[in-house]
């Protein structure tokens, strides 16, 4: 299943592995995972000088990572530190008049609340103080006001003195629960606007609806913002673009979408006239179904698609400062990409592609482009993108990658079984002989909807550099190859993703890369459920790992935070029709062909894969004689986010292969 965010780059996966040569200090390792810097959420001055962006770093002493906001210099040059430490502060804005740096912080209690940092100086100024505190800001394009997107109050938030015992959660919604967040009452979250001359917070969004994505219009008085306000709102995925007048009081947001598909990523264009979004194609199972870029006429509601990009998925779209075009990232065969699409005639430019993953990017007033990439052997890092020409800014772990051998990353056409043309990623590690076959492990990523791409995987260095041979398919069910491609699967897990994932295997194997008596398997989340499915299916893989899986899928139902998905995939699994759905696709009823020795990890506390599952497997495994061991780490969620928990992982993963592969020859 999906994974959460999370503040490492082990957000589908945590892999450790055998240990590197005597010697090899000049080799990826832990400790190197651990002294990386993670950047995200870049922000350029409205003047072009500054790029602000949120620094993620382990502080192994605390046994927690942290997240500060810095300045890199356009100009390039040493970056410097603006939030203060032992604190939590991130998401970095400039008003639009230049002025001030606007972060969120919980640098005062355990809430995290909107600061400033006025540029003439001096020390941040906390400027809201939700009880229940704030999740996301956006400046008005006049600076004088902020929308705050916040939770309802509960009564614990508002309650003088915490209790003494939690209240009980009184529920009555069919969406309940939720990876990170627990049961799900009727609290939701809303859109608040705050005045910054007299500090007036007031909400302007109401109701039992969730609202998300809130965006300023140019006048400074209308809001954008998603929202599935039918009826019965954890019974589809029917999410519209709507619009609130912040300068009538009391007004009732205006519906601006109207189809029966999901719209989001609202962004409007300068003359106000025009909204950019994404928005899934009609007549497709939602889960499946690729966000295209769309633009709505805010007077009509009429929703145009871009056709070059019908099969294209699509992040973050808005406009150019002169409206004549949008910027946006683009999903595609393996590559995250920064496209310009003029506003006119639809026609699509690429400005950043092929070996650059673009992960974000940021405008200055004048229109200068700044994008966070990440490369193979580059985790991400600040460029400017002027002329069509990157420039690479911000070298945050240069100093660490210094002198580092990194594996090499290629991407290679394949095909499967039944022909289908494929692609996988092969990962070699440093200084590997031509010619000799090495050890191999299929990674399988989690989604389904995702793709491996070129950016810096610190997992697939770690276990290259201990001189596995990494193959990371992209089968079908993965978004960046099209929509069909992508629907490819349903109601055939295991099926012919399980084909396209050996075949990976088979083609290093026929490249002469990959060594087919010395092999392993692993993923995380749907990489693990996946994992769970080869090792049923196949003997050949000497050791598996499958964290965060599932097997028997009927116990989920109720239990973890997918219950809309179940059904639209499988049906009401009490059902009889539907029976044969559930049962056909879950890994359980073909445990007892398992032999391959298979670790099995997961958090105590995951919503999004219960635990429960990592239980189920194991035990039949163990009731079999298989060699197991099932590792839950103590109060963790579907990803793993202490650091002294990833090395603990780490050492077991490295323990494991190294006792049922390294020593096959």
């Amino acid at each position: 299943m999906r994974a959460s965010a999370a503040p490492t780059l082990i957000s589908c996966t945590c892999i450790a592995l055998l240990p590197a040569a005597a010697g090899a200090d000049d080799k990826f390792g832990i400790d190197e995972y651990h002294a990386l810097t993670l950047v995200s959420g870049i922000a350029a001055s409205p003047d072009g000088a500054y790029v602000a962006y949120t620094a993620s770093t382990a502080d192994l002493e605390a046994d927690a990572w942290f997240d500060a906001v810095w300045l890199q210099p356009a100009e390039g040059g040493e970056p410097l530190r603006m939030s203060a430490p032992a604190s939590n502060t991130s998401a970095p804005q400039w008003s639009p008049d230049g002025r001030y740096l606007a972060v969120l912080s919980d640098r005062k209690d355990e809430t995290a609340q909107v600061w400033l940092y006025d540029r003439r100086g001096g020390d941040a100024q906390q400027v809201t103080d939700l009880p229940q505190g704030v999740d996301q800001f956006e400046w008005a394009p006049d600076s004088s006001q902020l929308l705050l997107l916040a939770e309802d109050p509960t009564p614990d938030d508002l309650a003088e003195e915490p209790p003494k015992n939690p209240r009980p959660w009184v529920i009555d919604r069919l969406q309940f629960k939720e990876d990170y967040v627990g049961y799900l009452d009727r609290y939701r979250a809303h859109v608040h606007v705050i005045d910054l001359a007299s500090r007036e917070t007031r909400q302007v969004t109401f109701g039992d609806y969730e609202d998300s994505e809130p965006a300023w219009a140019p006048d400074s008085r209308r809001i954008a913002f998603v929202s599935n306000r039918t009826d019965d709102p954890d019974s589809n995925r029917n999410t519209d673009i709507w619009v609130v007048d912040t300068g009538k009081p009391d007004a009732a947001p205006t519906r601006v979408t109207s189809a029966e598909t999901s719209e989001a990523a609202p962004s409007w264009s300068p003359d106000g006239r025009r909204i950019v979004c994404t928005s899934t194609a009609p007549g497709i199972l939602p889960i499946y179904a690729l966000p295209r870029l769309a633009v709505v006429d805010t007077g009509t509601g009429a929703l145009s698609a871009v056709a070059a990009l019908d099969e294209i998925q699509v992040f973050s779209p808005r406009f150019t400062a002169d409206g004549t075009a949008i910027l946006a990232i683009t999903e595609d065969r393996g590559g995250q990409d920064l496209i310009r699409v003029d506003a006119k005639s639809g026609a699509v430019q690429s400005l950043v592609d092929g070996e650059d993953v673009v992960t974000e990017f940021t405008t200055d007033a004048e229109g200068d482009i700044f994008v966070l990439v990440s490369r193979p052997d580059l985790p991400a890092e600040i460029f400017s993108a002027g002329d069509g020409e990157l420039r690479q800014l911000g070298h945050v772990n240069a100093a660490l990658l210094d002198g580092l051998k990194l594996a090499t990353v290629e991407k290679h056409a394949y095909s499967s079984a039944d022909g289908t043309a494929l692609e996988t990623f092969i990962v070699t590690p440093p200084g590997a002989r031509q010619g000799r076959r090495l050890p191999a492990l299929l990674y399988i990523h989690g989604g389904p909807q995702a793709q491996f791409d070129y950016r810096f995987n610190s997992d697939a260095q770690l276990l290259a550099s201990r001189g596995f041979l990494v193959v990371m398919p992209n089968p079908r069910g993965s978004f960046g190859y099209g929509q069909d491609f992508a629907a490819a699967i349903y109601r055939d897990w295991g099926g012919i993703d399980y084909q396209d994932v050996v075949a990976a295997v088979d083609f290093a194997v026929a490249e002469g890369w990959a060594d087919p008596e010395r092999l392993a398997v692993y993923g995380w989340s749907y990489g693990g459920m996946m994992t769970n499915h080869v090792i049923t299916k196949t003997d050949r893989f000497d050791a598996a790992i499958t964290g965060a899986s599932a097997t028997l899928y009927v116990a989920n139902y109720g239990h973890d935070q997918y219950q809309r998905w179940w059904e639209e995939e499988l049906g009401l699994p009490w059902l009889a029709e539907n029976r044969g759905n559930w049962e056909r696709i879950s890994p359980f009823y073909s445990l007892d062909k398992v032999v391959t020795p298979t670790l099995v990890v997961g958090g105590e506390d995951d919503w999004n894969v219960p635990i429960l599952n990592s239980e189920q497997l194991y035990i039949a495994l163990k009731r079999r004689g298989i060699p197991t061991q099932l590792v839950v780490y103590p109060n963790e969620g579907h990803i793993l986010s202490v650091p002294s928990y990833e090395r603990d992982l780490y050492e077991r993963y490295f323990d494991w292969l190294g006792t049922w592969v390294s020593a096959v020859r």
